[in-house]
């Protein structure tokens, strides 16, 4: 099988600071990676490359055989993207919102109404489809954006934090959605902190620190023969600090401050 996604010397700086360095990484149909790592690793540089957000990178990425750099708006056409922020346009509708998303991508008309219906209905918003979303809570907010990022039916799903603001059943909703998409042969691209949910739904496990991938394989790989959790090897991976010590040291300042 032929990677969907292939990453070569991917390098990004931001003046002096290196980002990203010399990431290589293949992602292959219907599998879902974790992408984890540190605040300030590069999760989000690397997600803002794949969507063609940045382009004045170093290195090769290819996406189902094109060349990023070349064909960044046949690219887009594939991928859906959930960002970690519910920036909606707040004076619209989920309905009005869902059909500039789905006239942005060329959907008929007929084909929006309907998958945005379904899709509502699905996350418990069909009563709320005609409300401007200034009122909306940062769970109904992050339905209305996944819906936004499924809607083309892409191949490629990007999620950065996607259960964020979802509550108990929400999130098993969207856990069960991923495994339905996989099964279907899509990719998808999952960065989040939540290392419980990483370890369970993610095919392979991409951990990377300060720009550079540091592990890459399955759950049982990273563990390397030891029961540690997913969050237990981010943590022997990650800090070179005793996180205990410093939990020690915050809990000492608090009591100070109380005395």
């Amino acid at each position: 099988m032929q990677p969907i996604i292939t990453i070569r010397n991917l390098c990004k700086n931001y003046g002096d600071k290196t980002v990203l360095n010399n990431i290589d990484l293949d992602i292959y149909p219907g599998q879902i990676i974790g992408y984890i790592g540190p605040n300030g690793a590069g999760k989000s540089t690397t997600v803002k490359v794949l969507n063609g957000v940045i382009q004045d990178y170093t290195g090769d990425v290819t996406v189902n055989g094109l060349n990023l750099r070349d064909n960044v708006l046949e690219v887009k056409k594939m991928i859906g993207y959930v960002p970690e922020l519910a920036e909606l346009y707040d004076l619209l509708t989920p309905r009005e919102y869902l059909n500039f998303t789905g006239t942005l991508y060329h959907m008929e008309p007929h084909v929006i109404e309907e998958r945005a219906t379904k899709m509502l209905n699905s996350f418990g918003l069909l009563e709320n489809m005609d409300q401007r979303m200034d009122s909306f809570s940062k769970g109904m907010r992050q339905k209305v954006l996944l819906a936004s990022g499924l809607l083309h039916n892409p191949s490629i799903v990007i999620l950065d934090e996607p259960l964020s603001g979802l509550d108990a059943n929400a999130v098993i909703l969207v856990k069960e959605l991923l495994q339905l998409l996989k099964q279907e042969g899509k990719t998808i691209f999952y960065c989040s902190h939540m290392m419980d949910v990483v370890e369970k739904v993610s095919d392979r496990i991409v951990l990377i620190d300060k720009g550079k991938i540091v592990a890459n394989g399955t759950i049982d790989e990273l563990r390397e023969n030891s029961n540690q959790s997913l969050e237990q090897i981010f943590s022997r991976l990650t800090v070179s600090d005793d996180l205990s010590r410093k939990a020690d040291d915050l809990a000492a300042a608090i009591s100070n401050n109380n005395n």
